[in-house]
């Protein structure tokens, strides 16, 4: 268990401060906002304890309207919109100076049998083990990948990853709008479907907004381009043990409006289809 895995732990165990009213921090780390995923994962944490614990995510939708501060709480304001025979929904606010900085809703379910397939895991992609690490990749490549990812890469994260294609962080060549990460976290998550939610949650936010600049040669950190996450959403198909490396399979159908839109899909190794995400985000060049 690496400390920022044990952090992102923590942080996910919301306090409750009334009916309804629960309040989360942000890691100890010097970032200029609030990380998406932390408020998606702890939004849904809040949601998730209004609610019968037989019940599981589904489904969740939520956009964000102003950047988090980090060097505050956030509180978490729970709607019990409706408890169903078989669907319960759930609204969360998450608030900053007095303000709403995100919105989710979520629908939960207990588990039924029905109809069931998925689409197949990508073929022909290199096994993680063959692949090498963000770190290992600064060492190989050095000065060759941009300042903006290579301090991102620098930092001591709860999420390990390790991208199958490198050109697009060694090159501004335009390529197709799509890729492969593995991704793990960096320590076990227990084995609880609750918490394991949140974290896929969490490490849903990561890499998607940047597949969409893949076409124009350009990434997220250029300095010339504003980018912020303007809503996300995710349906949670199977429930797996995230004791593993997950490939996350992502494609950027669109890109306009200052605006980029991107699908992906998480896998278990054995090809397993545990979830499926959407998100739109800002893609703002500066002028």
């Amino acid at each position: 268990m690496t400390a920022a895995m044990d952090e992102l732990l923590d942080i996910l165990d919301l306090e409750q401060l009334e009916h309804n009213l629960y309040r989360g921090r942000s890691p100890k780390v010097d970032w200029q906002r609030v990380f998406g995923g932390q408020t998606i994962a702890q939004a849904l944490v809040a949601a998730q304890r209004t609610v019968e614990p037989e019940r599981h995510v589904h489904s969740l939708h939520g956009y964000f309207m102003r950047p988090g501060d980090t060097k505050l709480p956030i509180v978490y304001e729970v709607d019990r919109i409706r408890d169903g025979g078989s669907f319960t929904t759930r609204r969360v606010v998450a608030i900053q100076h007095g303000q709403a900085i995100f919105s989710l809703e979520a629908s939960f379910q207990q588990d039924e049998v029905g109809l069931e397939h998925q689409l197949p895991m990508p073929r022909d992609v290199p096994a993680p083990d063959t692949l090498l690490s963000q770190r290992e990749l600064l060492g190989k490549f050095g000065e060759a990948v941009p300042e903006g990812i290579r301090r991102y890469w620098e930092r001591d994260r709860p999420i390990e990853m390790k991208p199958v294609m490198l050109k697009h962080y060694t090159s501004r060549e335009k390529l197709e709008p799509e890729q492969n990460i593995w991704i793990r976290t960096t320590g076990p998550v227990p084995e609880n479907r609750a918490i394991q939610a949140a974290v896929l949650a969490y490490l849903s936010d990561m890499t998607l907004l940047d597949t969409s600049t893949f076409a124009h040669g350009r990434a997220i950190f250029d300095r010339d381009i504003q980018a912020a996450s303007l809503d996300h959403a995710m349906w949670f198909h199977r429930s797996h043990s995230l004791d593993d490396w997950i490939l996350y399979n992502q494609d950027s159908p669109s890109t306009q409006g200052s605006r980029g839109f991107t699908r992906g899909s998480l896998f278990a190794r054995d090809g397993t289809l545990i979830a499926s995400v959407a998100q739109e985000g800002l893609i703002r060049l500066k002028r």
